[in-house]
């Protein structure tokens, strides 16, 4: 459904001499140019009856040149989404020693202990922030910012046995993920290539919509052709069919069946991305969709800087250890009183005129992500941000994006992301073999892939049409960059591909 049609001909009808049965019939209103390749001249006659169902030839070719070109970016990203599902169970079996105790004890030392065997072991850099065990069997996490790692937004994550304070080793943290977690994020997001591998992923998430809500449109807007009108055949597999059909009954089903998946995760990844991601930031900063940034500063003031981010912070106390006041574990306890249960980070005030911050970290639904400032000599709650304060945009993009990394709804989340990775993975593959399927194979017309859609679909549109589609192709082309681009330079090479076919025939040139 997202990947390559069968096309020999705009609605998939088998060329003359492929190896397929029989084609189903054309759609009635149908032109020529909609049900088999034309030859030259009957070509022009049907480009010259505009109609409304001109709108499907033209899609069928969008859909197949898209499913053709965009398809090896797809199954990078399927594939490399389809590892990173596994990361909660591969951190457990990698780091399991850094990550659990070997025995629960009664009772957990206090945080001020085992902070300061972490400390021991790993004096260099400052702390950044504590995260308590959330479970009995897991080991604290204490944060340290350390120059060098700094620089590239890392940080040194120590564990330690709550109940011992043994520490247990320590690792090279990103956003809280483990080395592990990282490299897997790093080759999903952009194959280790930095930047430059960032634009496969935007281009893969850039034309996934494209392709699914053009695949939906032509299963469901010509299911009498593609299924034969049963209900039935389009979510489920078509009984008895053979060759081509059957694998794009097949493509299409998968695709019915994964269609919303696929469009969550495509919305979700173009925010990350580097030029559409610009215009959904601009977007979300007109429509005031942040959420409200926790105030830190103990003068009280607005400007404050928000104590906590996704990072664990980077910012610490300054002598490079525990600020003078309250320990960690009353700043804790007065957020416990204020109502933060759950799992929660404490960073450390970013200098002497700020505060602790506690945040909840509970990403699993239902969510609990509140923050409170506490005053680090008064134990003052000084300022908090609920939950329930985001706006709800904001919200939508925070639960967005835990469901695209796997962790909104835990497991089941995890085995939703791998159904929809093997599927779409399994329906590129359908899109590759129907392609082959529909090859010339006897005589002289013999060719290793089947004919693409017959050129000049846009000619068959009823007149207002490319008055209306050439606007809202450049407004999607504005909102999303490498769509636009891309799809400019696919006109350009199909132009100049058909100037040279149609002067090789001696026949005036004509476009897409």
């Amino acid at each position: 459904m997202t990947t390559t049609p069968d096309a020999s001909s705009p609605d998939g009808t088998p060329p003359v001499g492929s190896a397929d049965e029989t084609p189903p019939p054309a759609p009635s209103g149908a032109s020529s140019a909609d049900s088999t390749p034309s030859e030259p001249g009957k070509a022009d006659g049907a480009a010259g009856r505009r109609t409304r169902s001109g709108w499907w030839p033209l899609l069928t070719r969008l859909h197949f040149y898209a499913g053709v070109l965009v398809a090896p970016f797809l199954l990078v990203a399927a594939l490399t989404g389809l590892a990173y599902t596994a990361v909660p169970q591969l951190d457990q079996l990698v780091y399991g020693e850094q990550l659990r105790v070997e025995k629960v004890g009664e009772t957990a030392k206090p945080l001020t202990e085992q902070i300061a065997a972490a400390r021991k072991a790993h004096p260099e850099g400052s702390i950044a922030s504590v995260v308590p065990p959330e479970a009995p069997d897991h080991t604290t996490k204490v944060v340290l910012s350390v120059p060098e790692l700094a620089e590239q937004d890392k940080q040194r994550t120590v564990y330690v046995d709550p109940y011992t304070g043994e520490v247990r080793g320590a690792l090279t943290t990103w956003f809280g993920s483990t080395p592990l977690a990282t490299w897997l994020d790093d080759l999903h997001r952009h194959l280790h290539l930095g930047e430059t591998g960032r634009l496969y992923s935007e281009l893969a998430a850039s034309w996934l919509w494209v392709l699914v809500l053009g695949g939906l449109l032509l299963w469901f807007g010509r299911r009498r052709t593609y299924a034969g009108g049963s209900r039935r055949t389009i979510v489920l597999p078509e009984r008895g069919a053979r060759g081509v059909r059957r694998s794009r009954s097949l493509h299409a089903v998968i695709g019915v069946w994964i269609s919303a998946g696929l469009l969550v995760l495509s919305a979700t990844g173009l925010t990350w991305s580097t030029y559409a991601g610009e215009r959904v930031t601009d977007l979300r900063t007109s429509l005031s969709a942040y959420a409200p940034e926790l105030d830190t500063s103990l003068s009280g003031g607005s400007e404050g800087t928000s104590g906590h981010d996704h990072s664990g912070g980077h910012e610490a106390a300054p002598s490079g250890g525990l600020p003078t006041g309250l320990t960690a574990d009353q700043v804790l306890d007065r957020a416990r009183a204020a109502g933060l249960d759950g799992p929660v980070e404490i960073s450390t005030p970013a200098d002497d005129k700020s505060t602790w911050t506690v945040a909840q970290t509970d990403g699993l639904w239902p969510v609990r992500m509140d923050q409170a400032a506490v005053d680090p000599h008064t134990g003052e709650i000084t300022a908090r941000v609920d939950w329930a304060d985001h706006p709800l945009l904001a919200k939508l993009s925070t639960l967005g994006v835990r469901a695209h990394m796997g962790t909104l709804f835990g497991l089941a989340n995890q085995i939703v992301l791998a159904v929809i990775a093997l599927g779409l993975t399994a329906g590129i593959v359908l899109g590759y073999r129907m392609w082959w399927q529909r090859r010339p194979t006897r005589g002289d017309r013999r060719a290793p892939v089947g004919r693409a859609p017959a050129r000049r679909a846009w000619r068959q549109l009823p007149w207002p049409a490319p008055a209306v589609a050439v606007p809202l192709i450049v407004a999607v082309g504005w909102a999303f960059p490498l769509l636009g681009w891309s799809l400019l330079a696919f006109l350009v090479l199909d132009a100049l591909l058909g100037l040279l076919h149609r002067r090789r025939e001696g026949r005036p040139a004509a476009g897409s």
